[in-house]
């Protein structure tokens, strides 16, 4: 598995110095945060919500071998909002991690967006009538079978 070394200085503050090794997971690991964060619907199956920074940190924290022996990142400071890590620290975090990881724009895109949004395929303007040879539309419902009349 892929490896990645950050060697930070004190631009993000002095207790953030030091080494940081963050390691490539696995697709089953990725795969489970991915589904503990993510909420469907009972019946339809699609994607009610699904909490992209938790998705995001518990990915970081899994792929944090080692830090700094002061030990300044923990999940609960990357989940924190009122005492977490700086945010260019966690953009610097997100990025290595999603490079290892092999998470995609679109899959970002995907996991911070509710199923309602954009992904979806728009319906088709002509999807009540089918057009025949002459281009001409056709009502699905006059193209139906008539009953038949048995004589029993």
């Amino acid at each position: 598995m892929q490896t990645e070394v950050l060697q930070l200085d004190e631009r993000f503050g002095k207790e953030y110095v030091g080494k940081y090794v963050f390691q490539e997971i696995s697709w089953a690991k990725r795969s489970r945060i991915i589904q503990k964060h993510t909420k469907y619907h009972p019946i339809s199956g699609q994607i009610v919500s699904s909490d992209y920074i938790a998705i995001q940190a518990e990915t970081i924290w899994a792929s944090l071998k080692e830090q700094p022996s002061q030990k300044p990142i923990t999940l609960e400071k990357l989940l924190s909002e009122d005492e977490g890590i700086p945010i260019e620290l966690g953009e610097l975090f997100s990025q290595i991690v999603n490079k290892l990881c092999a998470i995609t724009a679109q899959e970002t895109r995907f996991l911070s967006e509710q199923s309602d949004a954009a992904n979806r395929i728009p319906a088709s303007p002509n999807s009540d009538s089918v057009r025949n040879s002459a281009g001409l539309p056709t009502s699905s419902i006059s193209n139906q079978p008539k009953p038949s009349k048995n004589s029993s």
